[in-house]
């Protein structure tokens, strides 16, 4: 099943979403973020394929709520998640840090992942207990723990409260911080090594359903704001503190904690 998914994620990419990069209008919804023709198109073809490997209800972004409530209730045997493009702000300004992100879930839970940034051509992909891959190279492929004050990490500042925010900005812990946009990728990026640290204040449910398992399959942590497992965080919005390497991600999480 896992390479079926690797196959169709990469095809329909590389037929819906890169002939449209930079040449579609951008339109905004309710809350305000963006969408495009590429998003709607890319998550109809994906949902239609996907249901060909497994026939489980689709959540997807670009659905109305009630929709994913819905598909939600009904896939406790199976449903795939999707974000046919995170990181669509990126995608239309020609910013080349964008991906699908594509996960099967069960009883709630994330069993299989697939992360693809077509324009890098790099696939992210975890099965439960089997380990998480690049490309088909094994992660993480930096292994090198740096002490908390030399680490550089990924920090969503506008999704912290402003004590948070502030403490970061005024005495962080960490050496650097980075922030590019693309919920699933910071995910990955941190299972392969190319981050120490994650923060973020609030995801949805298809920002981190294929990328937790992927970082959780790397040997990963991973934990919420208030929950030390974060698969007890609420389903469709989650705060994450997460770290490849143990140690780290304890000293990381408590700091956390304490300046919140």
């Amino acid at each position: 099943m896992l390479e079926a998914v690797v196959a169709t994620v990469k095809a329909v990419a590389q037929q819906e979403i890169l002939p449209r990069y930079l040449r579609v209008a951008r339109q905004r919804k309710a809350d305000g973020s963006l969408f495009t023709e590429a998003d709607v198109v890319t998550q109809e073809v994906l949902s239609r394929e996907l249901r060909k490997i497994f026939p489980g209800p689709v959540v997807g972004e670009e659905m109305t709520e009630q929709e994913q409530v819905d598909r939600w209730g009904a896939g406790d045997a199976g449903l795939w998640c999707m974000d046919p493009i995170d990181g669509t702000s990126n995608f239309v300004n020609g910013l080349p840090y964008f991906a699908v992100s594509v996960a099967l879930m069960r009883k709630g839970r994330s069993v299989l992942g697939v992360v693809y940034n077509p324009v890098a051509d790099e696939m992210f992909y975890a099965e439960q207990g089997k380990g998480a891959y690049l490309n088909g190279e094994r992660l993480p492929i930096k292994e090198h723990v740096p002490a908390l004050r030399s680490a550089i990490a990924n920090v969503d500042l506008k999704r912290l409260s402003h004590k948070l925010a502030g403490g970061i900005c005024s005495s962080r812990p960490f050496s650097s911080q980075r922030n590019y946009g693309a919920c699933s990728l910071e995910w990955c990026y941190t299972a392969a090594g190319r981050f120490d640290l994650y923060l973020h204040g609030g995801q949805k449910l298809w920002d981190y359903a294929a990328g937790c398992l992927i970082l959780e399959e790397a040997g990963g942590h991973m934990c919420g704001f208030d929950q030390d497992d974060f698969w007890a965080e609420p389903i469709w919005q989650r705060s994450v503190i997460a770290a490849l390497d143990r140690g780290l991600f304890i000293q990381w999480r408590d700091w956390v904690r304490a300046h919140r």
